[in-house]
Parts: C-alpha cells; sequence; structure tokens
C-alpha cells in the first residue's frame, strides 16, 4: 500500500509542472490568441517549438517577446506586451511553450 501511494505521488510531482505551465497560461490569457496544436490569431505551441528547437536561447529570447511583445515573425499581426507577466513567469511559460512536441 505504501509502495501504491509513492508511485502514485511521484508520478503526480512529474506531471504536475506540464498542468501548473499550462495553467499558468490560461490565468495570464496566452491561450485567447495561442492554442497548442493549432493556429488561433498567433501560432500553436507546437509550431513555436518546432521552429526554436535547435535555438539554446530560445528560451530567454521568447520569454523577452512574451514580456514585451514582437512582430513579424509569424504574420503581420503584432503579438502584444504583456506587462502583467513577471520575467520568471515569461522563461517558465517559454520553456513550457519549447516543450510542446
Amino acid at each position: 500500500m505504501k509502495r501504491a501511494l509513492l508511485i502514485m505521488a511521484a508520478l503526480t510531482t512529474l506531471a504536475a509542472p506540464a498542468f501548473a505551465d499550462e495553467a499558468l497560461a490560461k490565468s495570464k490569457n496566452c491561450m485567447a490568441c495561442h492554442a497548442v496544436d493549432k493556429k488561433l490569431v498567433g501560432p500553436s505551441y507546437k509550431d513555436v517549438a518546432a521552429k526554436y528547437a535547435s535555438d539554446a536561447k530560445a528560451v530567454d529570447a521568447l520569454a523577452v517577446k512574451i514580456v514585451k511583445g514582437g512582430s513579424g515573425v509569424w504574420g503581420a499581426i503584432p503579438m502584444p506586451a504583456n506587462t502583467q507577466v513577471s520575467e520568471a513567469e515569461a522563461k517558465k511559460l517559454a520553456a513550457w511553450v519549447l516543450s510542446q512536441k
């Protein structure tokens, strides 16, 4: 019984960051323009992850874009600045986006 509980606790701990980051994306209203697997106003998170897969500096670069906004990379529609997102939250969101495969 104890072993089963330990295994369940370990699995929950491993899955928690993915859910927490998706929850953060929802709480910061990212999902109004983006979805994990399809284009909405902005690109899907899977498309972003594929585009930046080989870029070692992608987390930092995307975190800056999340906070300050950007334009021209994915078309004519600019991404507005998200000043309600802290630098730490932006890095967490960027890392989560880049983990989408």
